[in-house]
């Protein structure tokens, strides 16, 4: 039982892990696009912003357990299966993208326009402007942001058990719930709990270095 749970740990970590590097990839630059039409913005363009908006709370909307039901399809295309801790991946990449798309577009909104206005009254471009002076001045706040997107994966990927996605929810499901083993339950519930406090504690940590 010890190594079922170890293994149900690194599944977690590994399903987590993946769908934070997704949400990083396509999460930031939709950021970017997201302030950069944004009233704030340096190319203000409202149909655009309120398109994506709608969008991404329309798909944000969706309690993620559905969301998962929906995916299904798009799983069995990407990865082969619909169960399985590669077919969870799927749906938490897409939750992660959205998720980090707001919380770094809401981290820029706080850096103040005249920020904007130096960089390109000194000749920057707006790329240049958005990467070298923006999201370093909102770094901090972006890591914040960051923390709570990595807190709510974790909490949607014990979810995916529900769904035969692997992981702690999984053995949760299948053992503590469905077997009413309350020992092996209440020590998933641990290990969630005590990693979801280091991943906070380290979040704050780095934010607060980041202030400095």
């Amino acid at each position: 039982m010890t190594e079922l749970v170890i293994g149900a740990f690194f599944e977690t970590i590994f399903m987590v892990f993946c769908s934070i590097l997704i949400g990083g990839i396509f999460g930031i630059p939709l950021a970017v696009l997201l302030f950069n039409s944004s009233p704030q913005g340096m190319n203000p363009c409202a149909p655009l912003y309120q398109l994506l908006c709608l969008l991404i709370n329309a798909v944000r909307s969706i309690p993620y357990i559905i969301l998962m039901v929906l995916l299904i399809p798009m799983s069995q295309i990407l990865v082969g299966s619909s169960i399985g801790i590669y077919a969870a991946i799927v749906p938490l990449g897409i939750s992660a993208i959205l998720l980090v798309a707001k919380v770094v577009e809401d981290a820029l909104k706080t850096v103040s326009f005249g920020l904007i206005e130096t960089g390109l009254s000194m000749g920057a471009t707006e790329t240049q402007v958005i990467w070298k002076m923006l999201i370093p001045e909102a770094l901090p706040t972006i890591v914040s942001g960051i923390t709570f997107v990595i807190i709510n994966l974790v909490g949607f990927s014990a979810m995916a058990g529900a769904v035969g996605g692997g992981g702690l929810g999984d053995v949760a499901i299948r053992y503590g719930y469905q077997r009413y083993n309350l020992e092996i339950l209440g020590i998933i519930v641990l290990i969630l709990i005590c990693l979801v406090q280091t991943l906070q504690w380290g979040g704050n940590a780095i934010s607060t270095y980041l202030r400095k």
